[in-house]
């Protein structure tokens, strides 16, 4: 009876995968691999959960972060076309590369969306797609093909945000470093973000072909400026010592490789001995290099130290995979001082890509060997594995319990959470919404637990909504293979989700449940930190018969890019579109008109000015009473302004219904004579409110009112800024029955704040404040004294220091600090470069190129365009980065021109 069906099943799985392999694709997955288990019993299921395992530890989903021009684009063309993806290599300046496939992309030659790729490396053998070689012991982890999912990421500050949401789903990243201009501002910025995520990083030091690249102090600027050991694993082959960068002597397998003219793919490779007869002074350097690694290693790892007394106190004799292995417990390590693998090449000209990969194999974690990510589940949060073992649901409910007075036996607790775990098919992290013309809305997912699978039911617990997923795909940059299911660990495609957004946690559910049970309905996988938008630009629809298609398309854009934020100016009904800069305004307005397009047009780029209290307002009290959506409501509320100093808080008032602080204002609630009392739930309640009410809607219903009229100053229309609102709500004065409904009470706050706002000018009055910038400038020594000379005499702006590391504040969380001393660079092993003075110890490229970088404050109004005049002061050299410092004041004479400005424009 079973033979016909289990028949078919392995006629189809046999066909499915077929088809697949002609693809030049890895099957993880049949889809009837669940009625082939069922019916091969229990020994097929174990080896199909052994093959699935193994699947998932030859998987990498690593990220390549940099500054801008490092040469990101061009080292992932070069891995696509060595690992067999592409039969061409691809060009940034000819606008022919796989990744940068936008037009706004190819015509800019920068990265603007992060695209994800899968590839395999080494190169997987043809027709050997469903079977996985046993490793051999002794061979390190590239002997065997990988999968690779690899995520090029914008390297241009105004896309920050895109870099932070592709980070938070990576195991591992490749830090790309220009090898002339060494450690930029920008690298250092994404660093410390990947550092909040605990991602392990390698450095791959690239363009040592270009004249005055310095590798030896590179490796110094690494140890000073990112905070972390470098283990140099390569050294540059320059021929003859001081002549053409022709490959590169590897510290780990004591060889060299020399790259033949052409592709890349022609590789020769030297021993020690042969190396010492071609090159002396490298072999010599060589030894040093592999010397001064296993000591780093030995201070790090104990296993290290055994193997070097094993092999008889020799630094030569330690096997290559003793090293590796050494290598990557101290990569993976959390505690203590980082080691930062270096590698070395010249992308463009095809030198040291190959090695690149076989590190990123050999050294970055797969899957199941990253940190765990963090979780939050009705507020308890933990690891994803403490949760899907059961003991954070039992945490949960034990806590729940002891709220409520309730004692139920742990076993019984137990048992629930099991079961609710157990019925926990899925869950995903969506970490990128792209509307595709092509294929429509695409969600880009990564899987941390489970499988999901094509027509499941995906429920969004930020949303609380379930939407079907018709298809599934595998993406390949612009490209994609359908696929039935996007296993545990991997990066796919979700087509077909109508409402889900960048951030959103997925689940599914066994039976196809529309909603799962509490507490897992709650789940949420770690959101991201949005930054303040800075600037904004005027949108206006051609026509009113277009103004819906307008919203369609901005709700589109919104949908994809969190960081981009849409308001409606009340008194003139603009619509406002805000980014985190000039160039981000500019893609959005791309996207806009000719990826969406929508009729509109798009006013110039302004700054977003906020309005302070320059003194106390008066008491204002008033009482909304108007009906709402047709049902009656009254409230009253009183509200009372003065100026708020963050950085000087005053003490916390204990009598204050609730304190909170966001968007550089103060909201302080105030309740005298309301009890609060807890009931057996947990939740706040009061006798004095009407029923429905509790303690909580009411907090939320005042400070929600607050913030609407807070987003509008009195006497400029700007954003309030350093106001601390006192709102104080008397139960027997502004509360009346069942009319004082949540909206009520809403628009009664909002109504006295309003009212105690237009108090101000009359009283103390207000003044406008300026976003100041943190700004690092690179620039060579030649052009040093004007660029200095233009921001502070012409901008306004003051120097905070030259060549000093003043790192930007990073987007997300700050990275875990430490009181680890720095490290001293003359510490540190390097290699000489050509041009480095052997008494001094220090490089010294010609003097006119030499990088220097200069720290500074700026007000923003000043840096609008900033970029084509810092061009034109350093031959064409210039780079900066920045990012919001704090809103300032203005001085008198400076806000009487914006004003005056601001009215030219407008009239």
């Amino acid at each position: 009876m079973v033979a016909a069906p289990l028949l078919r099943a392995q006629q189809a799985a046999r066909r499915q995968s077929v088809s697949i392999h002609r693809l030049g694709l890895n099957v993880h997955e049949t889809k009837y691999s669940g009625r082939l288990q069922f019916l091969r019993g229990n020994g097929f299921a174990t080896s199909a959960l052994k093959w699935q395992a193994d699947v998932l530890n030859r998987t990498r989903n690593i990220g390549i972060i940099a500054h801008i021009d490092a040469g990101k684009t061009t080292t992932t063309e070069r891995m696509l076309y060595y690992s067999g993806f592409t039969r061409r290599i691809g060009d940034v300046d000819e606008g022919s590369t796989v990744t940068d496939f936008l037009p706004a992309e190819r015509a800019r030659g920068i990265t603007i969306q992060s695209a994800a790729i899968t590839f395999h490396w080494p190169p997987q053998p043809a027709g050997d797609g469903n079977t996985i070689p046993p490793q051999e012991p002794d061979a390190p982890r590239s002997a065997v093909s990988h999968t690779v999912n690899l995520i090029d990421t914008p390297g241009h500050a105004d896309f920050t945000f895109e870099v932070m949401r592709s980070l938070r789903i990576l195991d591992g990243a490749v830090c790309i470093l220009d090898g002339v201009a060494g450690v930029e501002a920008q690298t250092e910025q994404v660093w410390h973000q990947a550092s909040t995520y605990r991602i392990p990083r390698i450095v791959y030091i690239n363009k040592l072909d270009r004249d005055g690249a310095a590798f030896g102090r590179t490796v110094r600027e690494v140890a000073s400026r990112l905070g972390g050991w470098p283990a140099v694993c390569q050294i540059p082959w320059f021929e003859g010592g001081n002549g053409r960068f022709v490959g590169v002597a590897d510290a780990i397998n004591l060889q060299g490789l020399r790259w033949e003219e052409g592709d890349g793919k022609s590789v020769k490779m030297f021993n020690l001995e042969q190396l010492a007869g071609e090159e002396s002074q490298l072999a010599e350097e060589l030894k040093r290099a592999r010397i001064a690694l296993v000591e780093l290693l030995s201070e790090y790892d104990e296993a290290m130290v055994e193997k070097f007394f094993d092999f008889g106190e020799d630094h030569l004799a330690v096997p290559a995979n003793d090293i590796l292995e050494s290598l990557r417990r101290c990569l993976l390590e959390e505690q203590g001082r980082k080691i930062i693998p270096i590698f070395a090449g010249a992308s463009f000209r095809n030198i040291g890509v190959q090695p690149l990969l076989d590190a990123v194999t050999n050294l970055l974690p797969s899957p199941p060997e990253t940190p765990e990510p963090e979780v939050s589940i009705s507020g308890v949060k933990g690891g994803l594995r403490h949760l899907l073992s059961g003991d954070l649901l039992v945490e949960r409910s034990e806590k729940s319990a002891a709220t409520k007075g309730k004692h139920k036996k742990k076993s019984a607790i137990q048992a629930e959470s099991r079961s609710a775990i157990e019925n926990l098919q899925g869950c995903a992290l969506a970490f990128k919404v792209v509307n595709d013309p092509k294929r429509g809305v695409l969600v880009y997912v990564r899987v941390y637990s489970g499988s999901l699978d094509r027509n499941s039911l995906l429920y969004n617990t930020n949303l609380n909504v379930s939407e079907r997923a018709p298809r599934l795909l595998k993406m390949y940059a612009n490209d994609a293979v359908e696929v039935d299911s996007i296993p545990e660990g991997h990066i796919g495609v979700v087509v077909g989700l109508k409402q889900t957004r960048t951030g959103d946690t997925l689940v599914t559910y066994s039976g196809n449940k529309v909603t799962p049970p509490e507490p897992l309905n709650t789940l949420q996988l770690r959101p991201i930190n949005v930054p303040p938008p800075v600037f904004f630009a005027s949108v206006e629809p051609y026509s009113l018969s277009e103004e819906k298609r307008l919203q369609e398309s901005l709700a589109m854009l919104l949908r994809e890019d969190p960081s981009l934020h849409v308001t409606v100016d009340e008194d003139s009904g603009q619509t406002l579109l805000s980014g985190m800069g000039e160039l981000h305004l500019e893609i959005a307005r791309d996207r806009l008109l000719n990826d969406l397009k929508a009729k509109a047009s798009m006013g110039r780029i302004e700054i977003g000015y906020r309005e302070c209290p320059l003194g106390p307002s008066g008491p204002v009290s008033k009482i909304f009473d108007k009906e709402i959506a047709g049902r009656k409501g009254k409230a009253g509320c009183t509200a009372t302004i003065e100026p708020f100093h963050p950085e000087d808080p005053p003490e916390p008032d204990s009598s204050a219904l609730s304190i909170q602080t966001t968007g550089g204002n103060q909201i302080i609630i105030q309740a005298p004579g309301l009890q609060v009392e807890t009931n057996k739930k947990g939740i706040e309640e009061s006798p004095l409110l009407p029923p429905g009410l509790d303690i909580n809607t009411l907090r939320t219903a005042l400070q929600n009112g607050c913030l609407a009229a807070l987003a509008r100053g009195p006497q400029f229309s700007f954003p309030m800024h350093s106001a601390r609102v006192t709102l104080t709500f008397d139960p027997t004065e502004h509360l009346h029955g069942n009319e004082s409904t949540p909206s009520a009470l809403s628009a009664a706050a909002r109504l006295a704040t309003s009212s105690a706002l237009r108090d101000l000018p009359s009283a103390a009055g207000t003044c406008l404040m300026e976003p100041v910038m943190n700004v690092a400038i690179s620039v060579d020594e030649s052009s040093l004294g004007a660029v200095v000379h233009d921001i502070s005499s012409s901008r306004g702006g003051h120097i905070v220091s030259l060549d000093e590391e003043t790192p930007l504040s990073a987007t997300d969380a700050s990275p875990p600090t430490d009181d680890l001393p720095p490290i001293d660079p003359t510490k540190v092993y390097a290699p000489p470069d050509p041009f480095e003075s052997p008494s001094l110890g220090v490089n010294l490229p010609p003097a006119a190129h030499r990088p220097r970088t200069i720290t500074a404050k700026v007000p923003l109004k000043e840096m609008v365009g900033y970029l084509k005049h810092l061009r034109s002061l350093s031959a064409g050299r210039g780079t900066f980065v920045m990012s919001v410092d704090r809103f300032e004041k203005m001085s008198s004479p400076r806000q009487k021109a914006v004003i005056a400005e601001l009215r030219g424009e407008f009239t």
